[in-house]
């Protein structure tokens, strides 16, 4: 007997259609696409294994998942993230059939608790990357393609997720008060983001340009080779390719702290507004940070006073 025991059925029900059932799930819950494409991905290639080993996807039990762990580890040799990202995906999923009636109980957890946390621990800590002010003028200012430079530009002035950037439409920008209004994603809080003159002035220039790459009826704000709106490869594939070529990026290693990838902008965003003096509550405000406790949402910010905190900080690149 299992500990996640299915009950008895009239009909068998396939792991593809459990698969499918957790997904419209995550859907209805108002998870990212993204993560959405992330959790089939990670739940189609458990089932596999788990077929080849004669389980189904609610019939597997601790040692099934020590199975799945070191086949993680040492036959796809994934990274720990990448492990972690798995383990997560299976307890989403066999909590919502816990929900569903269909099993009695999440195998996960304990799991996880056992076998994740000391393997996690054991790990060096990873810090990602962070460049200086003056790496980040020379990132941006060597840049020869307009679309490139005002992507990036927007990124580190702005700090937003690549999600929130590739999303942004052309109607999206507010050029009197000079901020961007973001789609509703389920981790941003508030639904602008502010950006400075050195931004403007990059996204004139590819505006003026746009229009000779972008199919009729694109209201994307960035768009590729093909006229429509950029993919999240996309972007990371502009970043790095600038970045590897001022020797920011090294692809060749093992440790994060010689990648810098879409993200590293973001950090860089948060530490030098940090640096330069602007209070935790509003670097947490310009970063859609979600609001962790319920005193927080009684705490209103001024939008002027924020607009001249953020133009007070944000560093300056040198752009003309």
């Amino acid at each position: 007997m299992t500990t996640t025991e299915l009950e008895q059925h009239d009909e068998a029900t396939s792991d593809e259609d459990l698969i499918q059932s957790y997904l419209s799930d995550c859907r209805l819950r108002g998870h990212s696409p993204g993560t959405i494409i992330s959790n089939r991905s990670n739940l189609r290639i458990t089932a596999s294994y788990m077929d080849q080993q004669g389980f189904s996807l609610l019939e597997v039990d601790k040692y099934a998942l020590k199975g799945l762990l070191d086949y993680l580890k040492n036959e796809r040799r994934v990274t720990h993230k990448t492990v972690e990202s798995y383990f997560t995906t299976l307890s989403g999923f066999y909590e919502y059939h816990v929900y569903e009636e269909k099993i009695t109980s999440n195998p996960v957890p304990p799991f996880r608790k056992r076998y994740l946390t000391t393997y996690k621990n054991s790990q060096p800590s990873a810090i990602r990357k962070l460049i200086s002010v003056e790496e980040m003028a020379l990132l941006i200012n060597s840049t020869l393609e307009v679309r490139d430079r005002a992507l990036m530009t927007v990124l580190a002035k702005t700090g937003v997720r690549r999600g929130e950037l590739i999303s942004m439409d052309v109607a999206d920008i507010n050029w009197v008060e000079q901020k961007i209004r973001l789609k509703r994603k389920t981790k941003r809080s508030n639904l602008f983001v502010f950006f400075d003159d050195e931004t403007a002035i990059l996204l004139s220039r590819w505006l003026n340009l746009r229009q000779n790459y972008t199919k009729p009826g694109v209201i994307a704000l960035f768009v590729g080779a093909h006229g429509h709106r950029i993919g999240r490869n996309t972007v990371y594939n502009i970043v790095v390719k600038h970045a590897k070529r001022v020797g920011l990026h090294n692809p060749g290693s093992s440790q994060l702290e010689d990648h810098f990838g879409p993200h590293c902008f973001r950090h860089w965003f948060t530490t030098h507004l940090r640096r330069n003096g602007m209070n935790r509550e509003f670097i947490k405000e310009l970063r859609g940070d979600s609001r962790g406790e319920t005193i927080d949402i009684y705490d209103h910010i001024d939008p002027g006073e924020l607009r001249k905190a953020y133009l007070a900080a944000i560093p300056r690149l040198g752009i003309t």
